[in-house]
């Protein structure tokens, strides 16, 4: 059987990259799976970098990381056979985004190179082929658990069955709806910042400044501590305001004319085309909300308190429903989404700091007074009020409250199940080698060394 070679790289991040041992026939192989070596570089490296990234490892290194590479290797195998195809246009986003981490973490393309004492192109072509990778063992291990069915007797039965020191404990969950209000920027704040803007565009076409320098100045974008430098992206990708004017440049040496989005007011100098991807740099600028209009905002909020709470005039779900600017909840009655679980239950940790703080003192049923809080998606200050409708105390899990805790557990232990039986006859029908000093192992699965 013939596997490709791959370099695990176990770490991620900024890791360095991992150790390039083909074609070296001084390297000590340590495994072979079918006709393809790991070698002991490539273990030292990955046992390296777990290190850095301070990664726990639940038993020997120097098993646990050669049997992840070769369970790997089995898994592309598998999606050479099935033919499993990646989609190159995400896996170059992929490697942009991974590029430009390194770039924001390291300071510049220059450093990157330095740091992992390679040229950028070799960089970037092993974070794309590490994904794409990653990409085709995900694919083959959905195939594998595709017709996974789970039903409410199942998991009954499943949670029934579970050691009492294996229930999980959930910790303290809320369920929160809020209500917002964006107080309007002044438009003396507004012609202030394109003014600033213009005097940057001014500077750069004279030849007095650099983008870049002002970017790293002035910028309030993430990306101004790089120059501004957004990395390739596709259009799909950006706000479309943005996208409309950047995709639209041609002139590496001229700026944009001035573009607001949701974020903000910008200026964008394009760097280079690619395809259907460009880089550019930009300047952002956000206009600031006056202290007297968060005044009025709380005022007015305060108000909507009193109607709800005081006068019964209306209830919380009709302010969010007419009054609430938050596009997210106005038109689900200003119950908020958890993004990460797709549910509206929520662990403290995983709410706004401004809206837990808060949470945490009330009781269900309780409306908060108004409080300022940064729009999430905007980095703006807008005004709140929200409404705990549901508090569910930190608790051992049980089927009432966390039925869908337990589903997940029950899946992903089936899944599991299927693919640890898909493992073991997969190894038995593959030609494995494992080198001395390297046979010692309590491998998590069965067969790795064959009887003669």
């Amino acid at each position: 059987m013939k596997l490709k070679h791959i370099a695990l790289c176990i770490a991620g991040g900024a890791a360095a990259l991992c150790a390039a041992a083909q074609n070296n026939i001084a390297e000590e192989v340590a495994w072979v799976i079918g006709d393809d070596p790991i070698y002991k570089s490539e273990i030292e490296q990955a046992y390296q970098e777990m290190q850095q990234d301070r990664q726990t490892i639940q038993g020997d290194p120097y098993c646990v990381i050669p049997e992840d590479m070769a369970i790997e290797r089995l898994f592309l195998h598998q999606a050479d056979l099935d033919t499993v195809e990646v989609q190159q246009a995400m896996v170059q986003q992929q490697a942009d985004a991974q590029m430009n981490f390194l770039i924001t973490n390291l300071g510049s393309r220059e450093k990157v190179e330095q740091y992992f004492r390679k040229p950028f192109s070799e960089i970037r072509e092993y974070y794309a082929t590490n994904m794409a990778n990653r990409y085709r063992v995900q694919q083959v291990r959905q195939s594998l658990t595709k017709n996974v069915k789970v039903t409410p007797s199942d998991v009954r039965r499943y949670f029934n069955k579970l050691p009492q020191d294996s229930i999980p404990y959930v910790p303290l969950q809320v369920e929160v709806q809020i209500v917002t209000i964006n107080p309007p920027v002044p438009r003396e704040e507004i012609e202030n910042v394109k003014a600033r803007l213009r005097d940057y565009t001014d500077r750069v076409n004279r030849g007095e400044s650099e983008f870049s320098t002002l970017a790293i100045l002035y910028s309030e974008a993430p990306e101004g501590i790089r120059g501004g430098e957004l990395g390739f992206v596709g259009r799909g990708t950006l706000v479309p305001e943005f996208a409309a004017v950047a995709f639209n440049l041609n002139d590496p040496k001229k700026v944009s004319k001035i573009v607001e989005t949701e974020f903000g007011f910008h200026i964008i100098q394009l760097i280079e085309k690619r395809g259907d991807r460009i880089n550019c740099r930009h300047i952002l600028l956000r206009p600031k909300v006056s202290e007297e209009d968060l005044n009025k905002a709380i005022t007015r909020l305060d108000s909507v308190r009193t109607d709800i709470v005081e006068n019964k005039k209306f209830d919380f779900e009709t302010a969010a429903r007419y009054i609430s600017q938050d596009k997210d909840t106005r038109y689900s009655n200003g119950v908020m989404m958890n993004q990460e679980t797709g549910t509206t239950v929520f662990q403290m940790s995983q709410l706004p700091q401004e809206v837990a703080r808060v949470v945490a003192e009330m009781q269900p049923g309780e409306i908060s007074q108004p409080f300022v809080m940064k729009d999430p998606k905007r980095d703006r200050e807008i005004v709140a009020i929200v409404k705990l409708t549901n508090r569910i105390e930190p608790h051992q899990a049980n089927l009432g409250d966390d039925y869908q805790l337990l589903k997940e557990m029950y899946e992903n232990a089936t899944k599991q199940e299927i693919i640890d039986k898909w493992l073991e006859k997969k190894i038995a029908d593959t030609y494995v080698r494992i080198e001395d000093g390297w046979r010692g192992c309590d491998f998590r699965h069965k067969g790795w060394i064959k009887s003669k």
